[in-house]
């Protein structure tokens, strides 16, 4: 799949890139400045990327969340790609990734807040109730910025029909795939046990302690998202996968669905290895073809 052209859109704030795959389909590419969805948020944050097919308004929409320091619009491009092959929308989401739950909630913090990874989490998924961890405001936090970032959809491309995707002034879950790497693999997870979503896909998704250094406790919630439509992956060489595994048990996934991954490490850690090496495209269209 090869870019065709980049074409600007609104000021340099919305941008649209036209990949065309074959004579029969065109897939529209937006990027889009969280502050033209939201003008309380900050100037000269990493836009969102919006990235559909224009011939089918039926698609399920796979909302990507980023690792710690990730960016969307330099996400993992052929994961992207597999997700636009199999029929889906996919929206990679702009959001505060930084600094990780892995570095907050450590030491003295986690001592003072044994459950402090679920307490940051909470905070930077719903944005309330607010913690003294970070300083992210309300507005600041993933489901506000979804939300409004739909909304805008809806208002400035009503050909696309993006109002399917909206339940009032809330995302309507059951169309939504829920996906991300490592920090936003957690937050897919911990967003889906409360939302009943159409699938959950994390990749090497983080590694909350609490107190005693056992695993955090949040990860035992009761999950609304039936386990079946859940799956994790990890790498056998990354320096946390024994209490990664440990994790999606605990999260409750069906063995199958837990995937360690031993391929030789092609990129510069096995932490990245699951969303990037191209040897696990079949594993991703797996997942992908699961969730519909």
């Amino acid at each position: 799949m090869s870019v065709d052209r980049w074409r600007g859109l609104t000021a340099g704030l919305l941008f649209a890139l036209v990949w065309a795959t074959n004579a029969h389909a065109a897939e529209q590419r937006l990027l889009i400045a969280p502050r033209l969805t939201d003008p309380r948020l900050a100037d000269g944050e990493p836009p969102h990327l919006v990235a559909y097919d224009a011939g089918r308004t039926d698609a399920p929409l796979l909302v990507w969340l980023p690792g710690t320091g990730g960016q969307p619009a330099t996400g993992p491009r052929l994961f992207f790609e597999t997700a636009l092959q199999q029929g889906l929308r996919l929206l990679a989401l702009s959001y505060l990734d930084t600094p990780a739950v892995s570095q907050v909630c450590v030491g003295a913090t986690l001592r003072a807040d044994p459950a402090c990874a679920g307490h940051l989490r909470q905070h930077r998924v719903w944005g309330e109730p607010r913690t003294r961890l970070v300083d992210d405001r309300p507005e600041d936090a993933i489901v506000p910025r979804l939300t409004h970032l739909l909304q805008h959809l809806a208002r400035s491309d009503p050909a696309g029909d993006w109002a399917q995707y909206l339940d009032g002034d809330a995302p309507r879950w059951e169309r939504l795939v829920l996906a991300g790497q490592s920090q936003g693999g957690g937050m897919a997870a911990y967003l889906a046990q409360t939302q009943r979503v159409a699938g959950v896909v994390i990749f090497s998704g983080g590694w909350d302690r609490q107190g005693g250094g056992d695993i955090a406790a949040w990860y035992a919630r009761p999950s609304v998202t039936p386990r079946q439509r859940w799956h994790g992956t990890l790498h056998v060489s990354e320096p946390q996968a024994q209490a990664m595994a440990q994790i999606y048990r605990r999260l409750g996934l069906p063995p199958e669905h837990i995937h360690a991954l031993d391929e030789p490490v092609q990129g510069r850690t096995a932490h990245g290895e699951s969303i990037h090496n191209p040897a696990y495209q079949p594993l991703w269209v797996q997942m992908l073809q699961l969730q519909r």
